[in-house]
């Protein structure tokens, strides 16, 4: 699978990092180990040739865990897929992007995974809801946001009120330029339930330089996760603000009367890191709440104060 004869020689370093683009793209990695060590010859400081020779080599030695698949689609699809965040985090490590050739990759993965998926669509190995979702996100992977859009939207309508699936549908709003809605379907997202989406599948600008930027500060993943929605608002980001329905208003309150008092009693201090950005932005939905419904100044003035109380630091930038 991964290793078939390669095209004609040509000896500028530009043909050569071309040519292995195109090689990724079939993800032909030993073809492109050979091009890319040419290349090395040609100049071994380019930093395309470098990375470029780390990521073939990264995928050559799943060679033969990939090969193994190729009487099972959907078993290749689930491997690929879930390789593809563990390659993520790989490409963090290199000192150069190498954006055109990782993005070939990216559409190798997708496509191979999209095959799998679309051919299993009528079997019992997932619920609906879940291989939708992923369809969804493999269409999102190739560039088709139509029709990411359209499974994900099916997701959604099995999967009501779901973090992952929202935010799905954010990143495909935003690379289709509906921001607006990409803004309000992350901060939706955000809300319901911060861990369980999966940032490594986000791809979009509008989110991934507000992760990259909150990142710096230094938080994990799984704290990271729980600021998102908070700088979001801080830095005009979650700008998309809705009225609450009277049911999700209650719920809202009662959600923050629980959180409010989980954090009094926890004796855990990491536990109380993960509450308190949580608390801070259902404050921010509150008071959004009360502005929209033109709610009494008073009550405004109350949830400041907690805010104040929670994080000084976020209240000064949020009333600024």
């Amino acid at each position: 699978m991964l290793n078939r004869s390669l095209p004609a020689d040509q000896d500028s370093l530009e043909s050569i990092i071309t040519q292995v683009y195109d090689q990724f793209k079939k993800g032909l990695f030993d073809n492109a180990e050979k091009l890319l060590e040419k290349g090395i010859k040609i100049d071994f400081e380019d930093p395309d040739i470098i990375s470029g020779l780390k990521c073939a080599r990264f995928w050559i030695e799943r060679s033969v865990r990939i090969n193994s698949y190729e009487s099972d689609p959907l078993a290749l699809s689930e491997y690929l897929y879930k390789e593809w965040k563990v390659f993520k985090k790989f490409i963090t490590r290199l000192n150069h992007p190498f954006e055109r050739g990782i993005y070939a990759i990216k559409v190798w993965i997708f496509q191979i995974s999209l095959s799998g998926y679309l051919n299993s669509f009528r079997a019992d190995t997932f619920s609906d809801d879940e291989l939708l979702l992923r369809i969804g996100r493999c269409y999102k992977g190739i560039g088709n946001y139509d029709k990411a859009r359209e499974y994900l939207e099916n997701a959604s309508r099995k999967r009501r009120d779901d973090a992952e699936i929202l935010a799905e549908l954010a990143d495909v709003y935003a690379f289709l330029n509906e921001t607006r809605i990409a803004k309000a379907f992350f901060r939706e997202a955000f809300y319901v339930n911060p861990q369980k989406v999966d940032i490594d599948f986000l791809e979009s600008g509008l989110i991934t330089r507000l992760i990259e930027r909150i990142t710096e500060i230094g938080y994990s993943e799984s704290l990271l996760k729980e600021w998102v929605p908070v700088y979001g608002v801080l830095w005009s980001v979650f700008n998309v603000k809705r009225e609450l329905k009277p049911l999700e208003f209650g719920k809202l309150k009662q959600s923050i009367f629980s959180i409010e008092n989980r954090i009094k009693e926890s004796e855990s201090e990491e536990e109380i890191k993960t509450l308190v950005p949580r608390l801070l932005n259902r404050y921010f939905w509150l008071i959004d709440h009360y502005i929209i419904t033109k709610d009494s100044r008073e009550k405004i003035e109350e949830v400041l104060r907690k805010i104040h109380a929670a994080d000084e630091s976020v209240y000064e930038h949020y009333i600024n």
